[in-house]
């Protein structure tokens, strides 16, 4: 399959569309659902590529689907249970099959619940900086991509397209949508993620981070929402790479997008460093097919 085959944007006429995200584009079903439609679209440093990853938006879309139902019992999700061709017209039902999601409309939180198991990426950039995560404070002396001693909550602000989400405290995070809010989330977030991570041990991948988005209905249940627990929102290491990885201070590989984000650090235009703006550099089919190996990869290893 070449970088031909992706689906870079849906295209549906039977709904209206709402918006379309870095990867989803949502369409409105009535007043109180949404299709959500997964492309192929890959982006990185806050950059959509210009070429998609083959086969990207049905592996999201079923690893969502196998996170919802399997933590369903912690936390409402917004999931309706019903076949998402049933919304569309019939000739469009084979470009939404097997991609999509049909979910309840919500009002979302305006946080990203970022849950952190592991020190990694810009955790492990601040750490050497002030010992702390987003005002978690940490012991002395953790490596890079070392287990935190019990899992921390570091909440981010939801950004506009095109920039980056911004690292915030707890106390931040209680101003924007209240105490008591804040709290159901760290809890649930924690609990949410600890679960996932025992399960993925058992699978041989360890779940550094993560991040969760949630909404409240109608009637204001904490409900949640968009992806769980992709690679495209979470850090998956396989087990079998770690213990060297440490030892030698770097983080193990991913089944995530760090490999694509490794190819474009070191991405040459004309003649310079990428600037992490767009346009980004046109990906190789090396690379478009290595990433899209890494999420199979990743969806089996967890699922079977």
């Amino acid at each position: 399959m070449t970088a031909a085959a992706a689906l870079q944007e849906s295209s549906l006429r039977s709904l209206p569309l709402l918006a379309r995200g870095k990867v989803r584009d949502n369409y409105a079903v009535g007043e109180d659902r949404i299709l959500m439609v997964a492309s192929d679209r890959i982006s990185a440093f806050d950059v959509i590529m210009g070429e998609g990853i083959p086969g990207k938006g049905e592996l999201l879309t079923r690893m969502a689907q196998f996170w919802f139902d399997k933590l369903g019992h912690i936390v409402p999700h917004h999931l309706t249970g019903e076949d998402p061709t049933s919304v569309v017209s019939p000739d469009e039902a084979d470009r939404v099959r097997g991609r999509s999601m049909l979910v309840k409309r919500l009002k979302p939180l305006p946080v990203e619940a970022v849950v952190r198991g592991y020190l990694a990426g810009s955790g492990w950039k601040e750490y050497q900086e002030s010992r702390s995560v987003c005002g978690v404070a940490l012991p002395a002396g953790l490596r890079n991509a070392e287990r935190l001693p019990t899992p921390i909550f570091t909440p981010a602000t939801k950004a506009e397209m095109g920039d980056h989400d911004e690292n915030i405290s707890f106390a931040r995070m209680t101003e924007i949508i209240g105490a008591d809010l804040a709290e159901r989330v760290r809890t649930l977030s924690i609990a949410l993620y600890q679960a996932a991570a025992e399960h993925a041990l058992t699978k041989g991948i360890i779940i550094a981070d993560t991040k969760f988005e949630f909404g409240l209905d109608a009637k204001g249940t904490l409900t949640l929402m968009d992806e769980v627990l992709t690679p495209d929102s979470s850090r998956y290491w396989p087990v079998e790479h770690y213990q060297q990885a440490l030892a030698e201070g770097r983080n193990p590989p991913s089944y995530d997008k760090q490999f694509l984000r490794d190819w474009l650090e070191a991405a040459r235009v004309d003649g310079q460093p990428w600037n992490k703006q767009a346009p980004a550099p046109a990906l190789p089919a090396d690379v478009v097919a290595h990433t899209a190996a890494t999420y199979r990869e990743a969806l089996e290893r967890l699922t079977t």
